[in-house]
C-alpha cells in the first residue's frame, strides 16, 4: 500500500469525522470525495469502509460523554446511576423505529436511493427546513432545556424523526436535531440526544455492513479500516466540541445555507457528468 492510498484513507477519515455529527450529511460529502478520489479497492469493500469509519465518530461520543453515559461509575450516586440507566432506556426506545425500517430495507435503500439526485434534493430540502425553523423559533424559549428532561414519549418521537435519515443526504443528526427542536427541545439538548442516539444507530449499521461483507478482509483492508476509524475519531472529537460551543451562542441557520450550497453543487456536478 503506497503513500497515496494512505493519504486517500486519511482524507475520507477527515471528511467523515468532520461531517458525521454536524447536520450537513456525511453521505453528501463522501459521495463528492468518492467521485474525485478512488481507493484501489473493490466497490463492495469501499461500501463497507464508508460505514465502518463511522465507528471512529461513535467512539468520539463515547469518550467525550463517558461519565454521562456510563451507569456504573463509582463517582455517581445511586440516583445518578439510575438516571443514566433511564437515559439508556430512552436511547434504546428511540432506536426502535429506525431499526425496524432500516434493517429490512437496507439493500433497497442502497440500490435505489443512494443516488446523487436523491442526496442533492434532500440536502436542499432540509437546508431550507433548518432556515425556516430557526426563523420561527428565533427568540423563543424551549420547554426542554436538558437531555435529562426528555421523557420516554419524546425520545420515541425523536427516534421516529431519525427514520427520515434512512434517505441518503438527509443527515441522521440533522433529522434528529430538527425533530427534537420541533418537539420542544433546546438546541443543546437536541444535539446531545442526537449524539447519544447515534451510538446504537451507527454501530448497528456498521456491524450490518461488516457481516454482509463476510468478515473476509485482507491485511491491507484491515489496516485501511483501522486508519480510517482512527482519523475519524480524532477529527470527530474536535468537531463535537466545536459544535456544542457554537450552538451556545448561535443557531443552526448557517448549516441550512451550507446544505443548500452543497445540494446545488451535488446536483450540478453529477448532472453535468450524466
Amino acid at each position: 500500500m503506497n503513500i497515496i492510498e494512505i493519504l486517500k484513507v486519511i482524507l475520507f477519515g477527515i471528511v467523515e469525522g468532520y461531517t458525521e455529527w454536524l447536520p450537513i450529511s456525511s453521505t453528501g460529502h463522501l459521495i463528492l470525495v468518492e467521485n474525485l478520489v478512488h481507493l484501489n479497492q473493490p466497490e463492495e469493500f469501499f461500501n463497507v469502509f464508508k460505514v465502518v469509519i463511522q465507528l471512529g465518530a461513535i467512539l468520539a461520543i463515547v469518550v467525550l460523554y463517558w461519565h454521562k453515559l456510563w451507569p456504573f461509575s463509582k463517582k455517581k450516586s445511586r440516583e445518578q446511576r439510575e438516571d443514566t440507566l433511564v437515559l439508556w432506556a430512552k436511547i434504546v426506545i428511540a432506536s426502535i423505529p429506525a431499526a425496524a425500517i432500516g434493517i429490512p430495507f437496507d439493500d433497497f435503500i442502497d440500490s435505489h436511493l443512494s443516488t446523487p439526485t436523491v442526496i442533492g434534493i434532500t440536502l436542499l430540502l432540509y437546508g431550507i427546513i433548518f432556515i425556516v425553523l430557526e426563523r420561527i423559533y428565533r427568540g423563543r424559549s424551549f420547554v426542554i432545556k436538558k437531555t435529562s428532561e426528555i421523557d420516554i414519549k419524546t425520545a420515541f418521537l425523536i427516534g421516529c424523526f431519525q427514520c427520515l435519515s434512512l434517505i441518503p443526504g438527509t443527515s441522521r443528526s440533522g433529522a434528529t436535531i430538527l425533530g427534537a427542536m420541533l418537539l420542544g427541545c433546546s438546541r443543546g439538548a437536541s444535539a446531545e440526544f442526537s449524539f447519544f442516539l447515534g451510538i446504537p444507530a451507527m454501530a448497528g449499521a456498521s456491524l450490518l455492513k461488516i457481516f454482509k461483507f463476510g468478515l473476509d478482509f485482507t491485511g491491507t483492508q484491515v489496516f485501511i479500516l483501522i486508519l480510517g476509524m482512527a482519523i475519524s475519531f480524532i477529527v470527530a472529537v474536535y468537531t463535537v466540541k466545536y459544535l456544542m460551543g457554537y450552538i451556545r451562542k448561535h443557531d443552526f441557520t448557517i448549516f441550512g445555507y451550507y446544505r443548500i450550497v452543497l445540494g446545488i453543487i451535488v446536483l450540478i456536478y453529477f448532472g453535468l457528468l450524466a
